[in-house]
């Protein structure tokens, strides 16, 4: 398909995925202003469909609404600005509702374009949808409890990560032309399980941040004291802390895992890197190096997404 990128199909995904991305960093911005609870109940917010709600409005609320009152009790009240962020993170999920459906319903009618893979993507992501929506209400009416963010944030993951896999099946039918799709399948094969551990240590990090985050009603996240560089990259003052309190043992798991997944992400890369150079010229022999390299040459400029650094013997 020859068509401009803006009009191809297989763009629709991404602009989802920059959708999806904004609504985990209304999540992300939630979490860091401690707004979590800020509508206590749901799809509503303090009984109305906006986030204008005064001091006295909430008092209100809580009087008519006892069994809803939350962690900080019924005296705490909340700022115009942290109700328009949870509001506001539920307004967006409500939004991506409509181009999630749309793009399903494109998906069903150029299934002999795409194929079924690209559709059931496409169902996925909004059964995804749904789910996070109930999570979020589920997290609602427990306070945040850690393991509910961390299911939330979890699945929001899954969520974001399905409008990616869609775009590159979508470009690979539409005949891309990208290195990406020229890999051999032998190299695919080897590397396959070393992809899936990078990918799984970096949502494994994602998890143990939600979990920093949430515990204690988001106590834990200063665990290590806060600013720099007593509080990062130091914890209270110190590289190695006494492990006295929970908060402090929740935030050096997540920092050695942290450390780990670095890694694992750049020792991973590295071989990537070489078996990419390696796979290329395996079936050339030593004495033909000025044939392979012109062949290497070529699979260079296709292979420039891995930085190919062509060396012969």
């Amino acid at each position: 398909m020859g068509q401009a990128w803006w009009r191809r199909p297989s763009t629709l995904p991404l602009v989802l995925l920059v959708m999806a991305l904004c609504v985990i960093i209304a999540g992300g911005t939630i979490r860091i202003n401690d707004a979590g609870e800020s509508c206590p109940d749901w799809p509503q917010c303090f009984g109305t469909w906006g986030f204008d709600v005064s001091a006295d409005e909430q008092g209100v609320y809580w009087d008519e609404n006892p069994d809803e009152i939350d962690s900080r009790g019924i005296d705490h009240r909340y700022t115009t600005f942290e109700i328009f962020s949870e509001w506001f993170h539920r307004f967006l999920v409500a939004v991506i509702a409509i181009p999630v459906l749309l793009n399903a319903v494109l998906a069903w009618k150029m299934m002999a374009t795409y194929g079924k893979t690209v559709y059931r993507s496409t169902l996925l992501s909004g059964v995804l949808l749904i789910a996070q929506a109930l999570v979020g209400a589920l997290t609602v009416s427990m306070d945040n409890v850690d393991w509910s963010v961390a299911l939330h944030l979890s699945l929001a993951s899954i969520f974001t990560s399905t409008f990616l896999f869609q775009h590159y099946a979508m470009r690979k039918a539409e005949g891309s032309e990208s290195a990406l799709f020229s890999m051999t399948s032998e190299y695919v094969s080897t590397n396959r399980r070393r992809v899936d551990a990078m990918v799984g240590s970096v949502f494994t990090l994602l998890i143990l941040g939600a979990w920093v985050s949430s515990t204690a009603g988001g106590q834990y996240n200063q665990g290590c004291s806060v600013g720099f560089p007593n509080g990062w990259p130091k914890c209270n003052g110190n590289f190695l802390p006494s492990f006295d309190g929970p908060g402090v043992l929740v935030q050096m798991i997540h920092r050695f895992g942290a450390v780990l997944v670095g890694l694992v992400l750049v020792s991973g890369s590295a071989r990537l890197r070489s078996e990419a150079r390696t796979s290329q010229c395996h079936s050339f022999v030593r004495p033909h190096h000025r044939l392979c390299r012109r062949v290497m040459d070529s699979q260079c400029t296709r292979w420039r997404f891995l930085h190919c650094s062509c060396r012969y013997g």
